[in-house]
């Protein structure tokens, strides 16, 4: 049997978005920036597809651009912002997502501060420590909406009030939150916003990210005017199309799912923490509907990932974006877990394709894994 309990790292493809993205890949062919009937034809579809993003956020279309995924989001957001900006200081938090941390790297080694606020045992940044780190020349605030390894929700509405009364930008990286749960820009009173397609059923190599009119940004990518002159190349018609209708299916199946998922999760969580050594990650209400992370004594990650996977179980030692490293998951230092605690850690995530079925060999496949390994040791 197998089962795929790694939806945070990325999810199959509904076949609905499939059917939507096909006849763009040969029947309608055209260029969105062309002006004969095939281009106007893609230009429709990705107006629509823009419409479609922008519903699921509560924006308008204009403040969509489209990208190549919450990378290239995030890297627009943070660095596009300091480029075009006078000040010099970013505020960020310690458990970001490597595309935001990466670019806060690049900004240091040219001169900029970087400031980044810790989080307490359960990974929730406190705003007051966001308060207090502002600076006059605080030129942006980069505070994740949920985080992809502990599923932990972060107070993003508390933090936009915050920048809103000392008008500074603020950027959330909600890749793991749109479609999953509401989002609105405007209540959460964040001035960027990044997403992708493919954590939310659509295609890998497509995203997007809110801009809220008047933010300074310095485009990245040059070669066009496309996308309003914020992200030069030629459209990915067919990812755009996949991206608006994933959304679109999430947000208008998002309240059922998302009760089916969340019952999911804590049947699968209460059996991982009925066994011995079981230590779990993160808040345990305050998260993801679908997250579970957790550690077990006597184990190491890479051991455990490994034996769930003999058993056809697919599961993460954390971010599929660092699985190559030997070190613990930065998120997990950041909690102030034990070495011995953050290097035993496991991620499983359910999804849409989740069973019942699926959450009880689960439970029989880490239980043997987990005995195994304590008895190896």
């Amino acid at each position: 049997m197998n089962v795929y309990l790694d939806h945070a790292a990325t999810t199959p493809v509904d076949p609905r978005v499939l059917q939507a993205m096909m006849p763009f890949f040969s029947e309608h062919p055209g260029n969105a920036s062309s002006l004969h009937a095939f281009g106007q034809e893609a230009r429709r579809a990705v107006d629509q597809a823009r419409a479609e993003v922008a519903a699921a956020v509560g924006a308008r279309p204009a403040e969509v651009v489209f990208t190549s995924g919450a990378t290239e989001s995030d890297n627009l957001a943070v660095l596009g912002v300091a480029f075009a900006s006078r000040g010099r200081h970013i505020l960020t938090s310690a458990i970001e997502h490597h595309a935001v941390l990466e670019a806060c790297h690049v900004l240091e080694a040219q001169g900029y501060a970087v400031t980044r606020v810790p989080v307490d045992a359960r990974g929730v940044v406190d705003p007051d420590d966001v308060r207090r780190a502002l600076r006059p020349d605080t030129v942006l605030v980069s505070v994740m909406a949920a985080n992809n390894e502990i599923g932990t929700l972060q107070p993003v509405a508390e933090i936009g009030r915050l920048t809103r009364e000392r008008q500074i930008p603020f950027h959330s990286d909600a890749t793991q939150l749109v479609g999953a749960m509401p989002v609105d820009v405007d209540e959460l009173g964040v001035d960027l916003l990044s997403l992708s397609a493919h954590k939310r059923y659509g295609p890998k190599g497509v995203g997007a990210l809110y801009i809220r009119p008047g933010v300074p940004l310095m485009p990245l990518q040059r070669g066009g005017s496309h996308e309003r002159g914020r992200r030069g190349g030629t459209e990915n018609v067919p990812g755009i199309v996949g991206l608006g209708a994933a959304l679109r299916i999430a947000v208008r199946e998002m309240a059922e799912e998302h009760r089916r998922v969340t019952a999911l999760r804590d049947r699968l969580m209460r059996g991982a923490l009925a066994l011995p050594g079981a230590q779990l990650n993160g808040d345990p209400g305050r998260r993801l509907a679908n997250n579970v992370n957790l550690s077990f004594d006597g184990t190491d990650s890479q051991s455990l990932v490994m034996g769930l996977d003999l058993h056809g179980v697919a599961a993460s030692a954390g971010s599929a974006c660092s699985s190559g490293s030997m070190e613990p998951s930065h998120v997990l230092v950041a909690l102030g877990l034990a070495p011995q605690r953050a290097a035993s850690a496991v991620r499983l995530t359910v999804g849409r394709t989740t069973t019942d079925a699926d959450i009880s060999y689960a439970l029989d496949a880490l239980r043997d894994v987990v005995d195994r390994l304590r008895a190896a040791a």
